[in-house]
């Protein structure tokens, strides 16, 4: 199922959720809304559904206009970050309930049979017959996703679905939603905050930022080619490194940076940690470390430059340093901004 808003609005009190988002999800696509809090995705996901109508622009299902259409009619499956499961039903039975409540009725057995399919579907098998309480919070968010999957949904939402799950739990349900969205070819739209999930599950990452849509595409592409200082420092850690823009180049000291988009002046570099280097000798910014972190994949540096700006570097695990060190940092790649 193909989804399209068009110009879509929505305003709480005074306040603009969303300002005159038009998008495009494709059938069987797997699309991310990611952004900052009060950025307007959860907005946008709660009017797909039906349980927030846009104050003004369409959304369209396919070529039906789906704008005004009540939430029971418009074949979705919504998966929240709080599970949202009947405490007093069995597993099986919150999977059913759905199916029970559908339009399209279907007997017992059919929906014991679907219940079935989709324990196994969702690897629960054997807790059919447990009690929310009685299982793990992956397991609890499973069984949503099964009851959402239950009623054969045309598009699949998801808000903050791993919120409330620990960083291993998040990462292997991660895998295992990307294998079932594999599996299955609905047409998903999950919202998060989490720029490591949105870039490890979509196809495509839509980024909004107060309302608005600043930056859409592959999870390569927005993370290879930020279009702005904002997406750049939301995607993740970022270095910020006054330079001059000269002739098509930042400087900064000796070091030279293609800027073929930035005009000639005051601007800054945005760097990742890991696109900075460590070296003992010149040239480059001198600086002296202030701190190091070391973890299982390599080492973090935290040093101070002359300018007394701090910068952070991720490093191999055998580079040499040591609190008090002095050196130089290089930098690798970096976007460049004016300012």
């Amino acid at each position: 199922m193909k989804i399209k808003l068009e110009d879509v609005s929505k305003t709480f009190q005074t306040f603009r959720a969303v300002r005159g988002v038009s998008l495009e999800i494709e059938s069987g696509e797997m699309v991310a809304l990611l952004g900052p809090s009060g950025s307007g995705k959860t907005t946008i996901l709660r009017m797909i559904a039906g349980l927030e109508y846009p104050d003004g622009g369409h959304i369209l299902f396919g070529d039906t206009d789906a704008t005004r259409i009540p939430v029971r009619e418009r074949g979705v499956g919504f998966v929240f970050q709080n599970y949202a499961l009947f405490p007093h039903m069995t597993v099986a039975e919150n999977i059913g309930f759905g199916m029970k409540v559908s339009k399209t009725k279907r007997s017992k057995a059919e929906i014991a049979s679907r219940v079935n399919e989709l324990l196994g579907l969702m690897r629960l098998d054997g807790l059919g017959n447990r009690f929310p309480s009685q299982i793990s919070g992956g397991q609890r968010q499973r069984v949503a996703l099964a009851r959402a999957l239950a009623v054969d949904p045309t598009v699949l939402l998801l808000d903050e679905p791993f919120g409330a799950l620990d960083a291993n739990v998040r990462r292997d349900l991660r895998r295992w939603l990307r294998e079932i969205h594999e599996e299955l070819g609905i047409t998903s739209l999950f919202v998060t905050h989490d720029q490591e999930e949105a870039l490890d599950l979509a196809d495509r990452v839509v980024i909004l930022n107060e309302g608005n849509i600043v930056q859409q595409g592959t999870p390569e592409e927005v993370s290879r080619a930020p279009n702005s200082r904002f997406v750049t420092t939301f995607l993740g850690d970022t270095n910020r490194i006054p330079a001059s823009v000269h002739d098509g180049s930042a400087v900064v000291g000796e070091i030279r940076l293609p800027a073929p988009n930035a005009t000639n002046g005051a601007a800054e570099i945005l760097a990742r940690p890991r696109d900075l280097d460590w070296q003992s000798q010149g040239p480059g910014i001198a600086a002296r470390v202030l701190r190091v972190i070391d973890r299982p994949d390599g080492r973090r540096l935290v040093v101070s430059t002359d300018a007394e700006a701090h910068l952070e570097l991720d490093v191999a695990p055998e580079v040499v340093a040591s609190v008090g060190a002095t050196g130089f940092v290089t930098i690798r790649r970096g976007q460049v901004f004016n300012i």
